[in-house]
């Protein structure tokens, strides 16, 4: 093992940590920004369907870039601009500025959402086995961490505009000096031509699979609390414990999902995953009392977490570069990031919101059913250990 390849697994992971950490800092301190501009829930629901579109208009974008310059100059570029656009949210003093920052924040974060996929399929080839869920653990990191940094920031006074772009100036000089342990891909001639052609169908397969899963995680994310509030009649503070429970669960499960993997596949562990995404999300609706549902909601993450890692770490086999792949895959998936929530909003206001939340119980069940559909046997998921001394002369003479 050199060491340029064990650098490029901690610079891999430690982006997922810094994403998690500056994404989930901007969602935490969302009630503070309201104080500071006086914004209305709605607004707050535009802001950051402004930010999502952003990193949409981007992930749609990024097969043909991947494709010439591959995820180690995106991240280079993307990263440091991701940092300076949540500076940008920090300090943005009136409506239509933090408009036009949360759109560039999105829309920078768009380009490093695809990438650092794409550098951690090129990382866990050039290992030889599974990391992918050890990467997006990662990103759990740093999500509950901008959680625990932003209780702390309440505690001690810290307004919005000094808590978030300390995060932003922080983690800017650490993209710039992480950039320098990614690996690179194949040549921009090869996965050009990859990027012109049509994908093979198991890609489209992978991110459909990944569409209902993160559907799930923005029902979860949007909905959750006002359920236990409103439906089960929890406390406001036991309310807001159903997201961080979801998030640990996710955690534990992407810690231990590549030994897994390794264990029973890909194919079996989606299923496996659906089926309890399905069966514990019911628990959720049917509970007799919230904290039931709390304790549930840890099972429901342990059951969705490894459902993305493992879809897009399939994609990036599925051709000679992962890079576009990983793209067009992603794309998918986040569309349902953005969707769910918004498809919960239209049925709750024609039915009530316990039935739907129900879609959480039917997206489990199609993505077991979905799942059914990849082969026995998985596509090479790994490069041989010869091609580690190839990968390295690349690194080395870049």
């Amino acid at each position: 093992m050199t060491r340029s390849l064990r650098n490029a697994r901690y610079g891999a992971v430690l982006t997922f940590v810094l994403g998690g950490l500056m994404v989930g800092t901007m969602t935490v301190r969302i009630p503070a920004l309201t104080d500071k501009l006086g914004l209305s829930e709605s607004t707050v629901g535009a802001v950051l369907l402004v930010w999502g579109l952003g990193a949409l208009v981007t992930m749609q974008s990024m097969r043909r870039i991947m494709a010439r310059a591959g995820s180690r100059a995106v991240l280079r570029i993307g990263g440091p601009l991701t940092a300076l656009g949540l500076v940008a949210v920090a300090f943005a003093p009136n409506l239509p500025l933090l408009m036009v920052a949360v759109a560039l924040f999105g829309m920078a974060f768009g380009t490093v959402d695809v990438a650092m996929n794409a550098q951690g399929s090129t990382v866990e080839q050039a290992y030889g086995r599974p990391l992918m869920n050890g990467m997006h653990a990662g990103w759990c990191v740093g999500a509950i961490s901008a959680g625990a940094l932003g209780s702390v920031a309440i505690a001690v006074g810290l307004p919005f505009t000094a808590n978030v772009a300390l995060i932003g100036l922080v983690s800017l000089p650490v993209m710039v000096v992480i950039g320098r342990t990614y690996l690179p891909e194949p040549p921009a001639a090869e996965t050009a031509t990859a990027a012109r052609r049509r994908m093979p169908p198991i890609v489209y397969l992978l991110g459909a699979i990944m569409f209902f899963a993160f559907m799930v995680e923005g029902t979860v994310a949007d909905w959750n609390g006002l359920y236990m509030r409103n439906e089960l009649g929890a406390p406001e503070a036991l309310a807001a414990l159903g997201y961080p429970v979801f998030e640990l669960g996710m955690l534990i499960a992407r810690l231990t999902g590549d030994r897994l993997r390794a264990r029973f596949g890909v194919r079996g562990m989606l299923t496996v995953s659906g089926v309890a995404t399905a069966g514990f999300f019911a628990v959720v609706l049917m509970a007799p009392a919230a904290l039931v549902a709390v304790f549930a909601m840890f099972f429901v993450g342990l059951g969705v977490a490894t459902i993305s890692p493992l879809t897009l770490s399939l994609a990036g086999t599925a051709t000679d570069s992962p890079g576009p792949a990983i793209a067009q895959a992603g794309a998918m998936g986040y569309a349902g990031l953005l969707l769910g929530p918004v498809v919960i909003g239209f049925i709750s206001d024609a039915t009530t919101l316990r039935t739907a939340l129900g879609i959480g119980v039917v997206l489990g069940v199609l993505i077991a059913a979905a799942s059914r559909l990849l082969p026995r046997r998985e596509p090479s998921a790994i490069t041989p250990a010869v091609t580690l001394a190839d990968r390295e002369t690349v690194e080395v003479a870049a």
